[in-house]
C-alpha cells in the first residue's frame, strides 16, 4: 500500500508539473494587462503607451495598459500583488513605489521586494529642476537667492511623500538651508507637473518625461538636470553636479514586475519579450524625445540585485532627511 501511494504521490507531481510547462508553452493565449500605478501624463505612462503596440506584437497578445491611481502609487501595487500569478497581470513599477515607498510608508502591508518578481528594468529617465515662469530667476542660483529671502513662502510640488523627486529636493533643502513646502499631488508625475506648469506651485524636480513638453511649451523655466550628463535636447542647460551638487543624480528607473509564485518559464517569456521590445529602434527613437534610456537587465536575477542596492540605497536617503510618513 505505502508504495502504490507512492507511486501516486510521484504521477500526480509529474502531471502537475507537466501542466505547468505546458501552460507556459501556451502562454500567451489571452491579452497580458500592464498595471501603471500613475495617472496618464506621467513617466511610467508615457513609458507603457511607446512600449504597448510593439509587446503586444512580441507577445501575441493584446497588452492593455490599466492606470491604477492613489496612494504615492500604492493602489497599484497592491492590485498587482493580488493577481494571479500566472503572467496575465504585470506592474511597471518604479523606483518610488519599488524602492523608496517601503521605507517612507512603513505601514503599507504590500512589501515589493517580498510580492513581486523582477522580469527586467526597462529605462531610466533623468529629473530636471523647473520653475514657473512668473519667478523672476533664470538660474539655480537666482532661484535659491530668491528663495532664502523668502523662507516658507514657495511651494514645490512632488509626485507623492514617497517620491524620488520629493526626496530630492528635501535634499537640495538641506544642502541650501532653504525653506520651501511641499505640496503632494495625487497620481504621480502628470498631476505634480501641471501644479507647476498652471503656477499651483513655483517649482519642481521630476522626470524629464513629465516636464519637457512643458518646457518647450514656455510653461516651465529648465534650470538644471539632475543627472550625470546634459540633455541632448537643452544642451546649454548645466547639470546639478556642475552646479556644485555632486551627489544629486536622481533619475527615475522602471521596470517590469510580476506577482510572485508566477512560473519561471512564464517569468522567462516575458523577459525574452520586454528585452527584444526596448532594443527595437522605433521603442528607443521614441524614449529618447524626452531623454529616456531603453535600459534592460542582463537576466531577471541581475534586476533582482539592481533592486535590493536601491531599496537599501533609498532607506538610507529616507532616514538622513526624515522622510518617514507617520
Amino acid at each position: 500500500m505505502k508504495r502504490t501511494r507512492l507511486i501516486l504521490l510521484c504521477a500526480a507531481l509529474s502531471l502537475g508539473a507537466s501542466g505547468q510547462v505546458h501552460a507556459a508553452d501556451q502562454y500567451p493565449s489571452r491579452p497580458v494587462r500592464m498595471i501603471v500605478p500613475f495617472q496618464p501624463g506621467g513617466a511610467s505612462d508615457f513609458v507603457a503607451r511607446i512600449v504597448e503596440p510593439k509587446l503586444s506584437r512580441d507577445l501575441g497578445q493584446n497588452l492593455v495598459i490599466e492606470n491604477r491611481v492613489g496612494a504615492s502609487g500604492y493602489v497599484g501595487i497592491e492590485a498587482a500583488s493580488q493577481a494571479t500569478p500566472d503572467g496575465y497581470t504585470l506592474l511597471l513599477g518604479n523606483i518610488g513605489t519599488m524602492a523608496i515607498n517601503a521605507a517612507v510608508f512603513p505601514k503599507f502591508k504590500v512589501k515589493p521586494l517580498a510580492a513581486f518578481i523582477g522580469v527586467t528594468q526597462v529605462v531610466d529617465v533623468p529629473t530636471c529642476m523647473v520653475v514657473h515662469p512668473s519667478l523672476p530667476v533664470n538660474s539655480l542660483k537666482e532661484l535659491i537667492a530668491y528663495a532664502k529671502a523668502r523662507p516658507g513662502k514657495l511651494n514645490y510640488s512632488a509626485a507623492g511623500a514617497g517620491s524620488n523627486s520629493r526626496l530630492a529636493f528635501e535634499y537640495f533643502m538641506q544642502q541650501t538651508g532653504l525653506d520651501i513646502t511641499m505640496v503632494a499631488y495625487k497620481g504621480g508625475a502628470g498631476g505634480a507637473s501641471l501644479g507647476a506648469a498652471s503656477g499651483e506651485v513655483q517649482m519642481t524636480m521630476l522626470t524629464s518625461a513629465s516636464l519637457l513638453p512643458h518646457v518647450r511649451s514656455g510653461r516651465l523655466k529648465l534650470l538644471a538636470v539632475i543627472a550625470p550628463e546634459r540633455l541632448t535636447a537643452f544642451p546649454n542647460v548645466p547639470t546639478m553636479p556642475e552646479l556644485g551638487f555632486p551627489d544629486m543624480t536622481v533619475g527615475s528607473w522602471q521596470g517590469v514586475f510580476v506577482p510572485k509564485g508566477t512560473p519561471r518559464a512564464v517569468v522567462d517569456r516575458l523577459f525574452t519579450a520586454v528585452v527584444n521590445t526596448m532594443k527595437n529602434p522605433e521603442v528607443m527613437k521614441q524614449l529618447a524625445t524626452a531623454s529616456a534610456a531603453s535600459i534592460v537587465s542582463k537576466s531577471p536575477e541581475d534586476f533582482r540585485k539592481f533592486w535590493v542596492a536601491e531599496d537599501k540605497r533609498w532607506s538610507k536617503v529616507v532616514k538622513d532627511v526624515g522622510a518617514t510618513a507617520q
